[in-house]
């Protein structure tokens, strides 16, 4: 078998692997009894729906499990999902990425609501959510444009929190404390919440610390990644009237970090770009006047040459690193049954005046600002003629500006407004689903640059099919399009973190996507699976086109061409009985331009692995061992990066004292101390994943 066919090949023996366990359930049935479990509906379902019932695959983390899976950013909590993975940039930055694709494509929600933080701009600005702090972590995989803009065409994270609450403590007071160190970094952190109330008022006052050293990497010169070092800080207050029929509340929330840039090399601030018919670089020692130059070099062989020199970049005058800081004021509230004919009203609301500085030979080089807020409403209606629906309205501001020596786009205004429709018919074993989107977005830079307006339509259909009990089918088909972001509109100028000569393209149109889900589930009895296949076609898919490179520092253009993506996404599980239980997962991305004008860069490699998990008494376990396969489908001036092996474990003790119950758990983290790089990063061969660590922790709630 070749080398290329290999991971697909894997990805779909694990796809085959639930029918044969659900075979073996089936024979076994009757010797063990089937198990039942919590239903969870997932908040970010308008339709107030779980997981298994949704017609496009979704997850969610929360209890132990997110406990023990928790990292220091939401990108790499999130790994361990099917179809999700991280563009790490060092430890202090990561955005999920979801079926290949990350912001601007991927949206992050805190519970309902727009962050309006910097991330999307680019992979070494921080999420500012808390995954410490979170309560539950849900994420939908494929276009959620319907439910939550074009921004979300590829996908959602809904981080759900208790900064505001939705009930009052039935003993009148409640909390938690939580506090963890791990090894590979010296990271130190702890986190604690409360919530008081009475009658039908409450409040609840939360807050986090983290710091943490560079971490250490197998086989490096130094022994450890540098800039990788972290320092944040996050304190939130919020209250709430609560009454029969619901609550409307409000928090404010304020957040600090300081946190290494990684892989930044000075060599390149000299490098600017000669625009006009054939735009090239002009570096020093480096001039492509020469139009019979194409800027086709010949890519390194960055397989041959000792990773080890990654790591001694010119630390002369020390990392550059970001010091963050956002303040937030979240509004939420919900109203049932406020007339006749609305089942329930759903308010969600959010401010944030946002703003961070690169900081450079301790003097502040760039500084970016994000003030804008993200307001929704929902109104679910009873029953009408069988259809059960929200109709809902969604608008948002962001006044955008970067200021210093990496200004590479000019201040922004957006301006958004979305009206949607999502409704369900259920006839017998089947349940429709059927939604629209309509939304409008202007964008208005400063002078010197023209304004550009957008206007996009989405729709939706699926079906899903409960053939039999414990079993489903679903097929979803949508129509989604996404508008263009401000950057890819008017970015000009150099961007070091991403080591880039950025250039926009004002005659941008919008993109157009055709998409399919095909997903089966088994979600009942003693073997569990899922299996979903996904196809993507992208009309005037927006990308970075690089046009000139010398050595790490390329010039880039945003352009459109169409696109294809493809995956399969499959996990299986059997509970051997009432302790012990283990399972197979893997997934498998393939995306490209189309017409033969080659692969999409940064496309995660595919992923095989198994697991299991175990439970005695107050003592629950888990380990896991996945293969991450060789990335040898790369974009134009893209390296390879190898496969590697990584295994984790977790261990963890649940008991009572008094009225408290408290948790000790211990996990680690590469177990086997591999070297590893995230194809998925900007910066893979300057920063690769950690190395082995160790998390010991405890955490009491009363």
């Amino acid at each position: 078998m070749t080398p290329r066919l290999r991971p697909l090949a894997v990805c779909l023996a694990v796809a085959g692997c639930p029918a044969a366990l659900a075979q073996t359930a089936v024979q076994q049935a009757p010797a063990t009894p089937a198990r039942t479990l919590e239903t969870i509906t997932v908040s970010a379902s308008p339709l107030g729906l779980d997981a298994q019932s949704m017609a496009t695959p979704a997850d969610t983390l929360d209890g132990s499990e997110l406990v023990l899976r928790r990292e220091a950013t939401l990108g790499s909590s999130l790994t361990s999902l099917p179809g999700v993975n991280a563009d790490t940039f060092g430890a202090g930055a990561s955005r999920p990425v979801i079926r290949g694709q990350s912001a601007p494509r991927v949206t992050v929600l805190s519970d309902g609501s727009g962050l309006m933080d910097a991330s999307g701009v680019s992979p070494d600005h921080a999420v500012t959510t808390e995954p410490m702090l979170a309560r539950r972590i849900e994420v939908l995989r494929g276009p959620a444009t319907l439910l939550y803009g074009s921004d979300a065409i590829g996908g959602v994270v809904n981080v759900l929190d208790d900064k505001i609450p939705e009930a009052v403590p039935e003993r009148g007071v409640e909390g938690s404390v939580e506090i963890n160190g791990t090894t590979g970094s010296r990271e130190r952190a702890g986190a604690f919440g409360l919530t008081a109330g009475q009658g039908n008022f409450a409040i609840h006052v939360e807050g986090m610390k983290r710091r943490s050293d560079a971490y250490r990497v197998p086989h490096w010169t130094s022994g450890k990644v540098e800039g990788s070092q972290t320092e944040s800080a996050m304190g939130s207050v919020g209250m709430s009237w609560i009454g029969d029929r619901g609550f409307l509340g409000l928090a404010y929330t304020q957040t600090e970090s300081e946190y290494g840039l990684p892989g930044h090399s000075h060599e390149y601030e000299g490098c600017h770009a000669h625009l006009g018919a054939h735009p090239h670089l002009h570096c020093e020692e480096h001039d492509h006047g020469d139009e019979g130059d194409d800027g086709d070099h010949e890519d390194e062989d960055h397989e041959d040459e000792d990773h080890e020199g990654h790591a001694d970049h010119d630390h002369e005058h020390g990392v550059p690193y970001v010091k963050l800081k956002s303040k937030r004021v979240d509004l939420r509230g919900e109203y049932r049954q406020p007339f006749a004919g609305i089942q329930r009203v759903r308010l969600r609301g959010g401010f944030t005046d946002y703003r961070h500085h690169e900081i450079e030979e301790g003097e502040i080089a760039t500084t970016f600002k994000n003030r804008g807020f993200d307001l929704r409403l929902e109104a679910e209606h009873e029953p009408i003629a069988g259809w059960r629906g929200v109709v809902g309205v969604q608008a948002a501001r962001s006044d955008f500006s970067a200021l210093g020596e990496e200004k590479f786009m000019p201040e922004t205004r957006t301006r958004s407004t979305g009206l949607f429709l999502l409704e369900e018919y259920r006839l017998a074993d089947w349940r429709f689903e059927v939604g629209a989107r309509q939304e409008w977005q202007s964008t208005d830079p400063d002078e010197g640059h023209p304004s550009r307006s957008f206007n996009g339509t989405s729709v939706s259909g699926a079906a899903i099919w409960n053939f039999t009990p414990g079993y489903s089918a679903a097929l979803s088909l949508s129509r989604s399009q996404r508008l263009p972001s401000a950057q890819e509109l008017y970015a000009e100028g150099i961007h070091m973190a991403t080591n880039t000569y950025e250039l926009g393209n004002a005659d941008l149109d919008k993109e157009t996507s055709q998409n399919i889900d095909l997903t089966l589930r088994k979600h009942a009895g003693d073997a569990r699976f899922s299996v979903s296949l996904f196809h993507n076609r992208v009309k005037n898919y927006i990308y970075a086109n690089t046009l000139d490179r010398y050595e790490d520092f390329r010039l880039i253009e945003y352009a459109q061409a169409d696109a294809r993506f493809t995956g399969i996404e499959a996990q299986a599980d059997y509970r051997f009985n009432s302790h012990f239980s283990a399972g197979v997962f893997g997934d498998l991305v393939r995306g490209k331009l189309t017409g033969g004008k080659g692969d999409l860069p940064r496309i995660p490699a595919a992923r095989a692995g198994v697991r299991a998990k175990a439970m005695w008494n107050n003592w629950s376990g888990n380990v896991e061992l996945y293969r991450v396969f060789r990335q040898s489908r790369v974009a134009d001036y893209e390296d390879e990066t190898g496969g590697y092996n990584m295994v984790n474990a977790g261990i963890a003790y649940d008991g009572r004292m008094g009225a408290s119950d408290y948790t000790i758990y211990l996990r680690a983290t590469n177990l086997f101390n591999q070297l590893a790089f995230n194809h998925a990063s900007f910066i893979s061969t300057a920063a690769p994943l950690p190395g082995r660590r160790v998390t010991l922790g405890l955490r009491v709630a009363y």
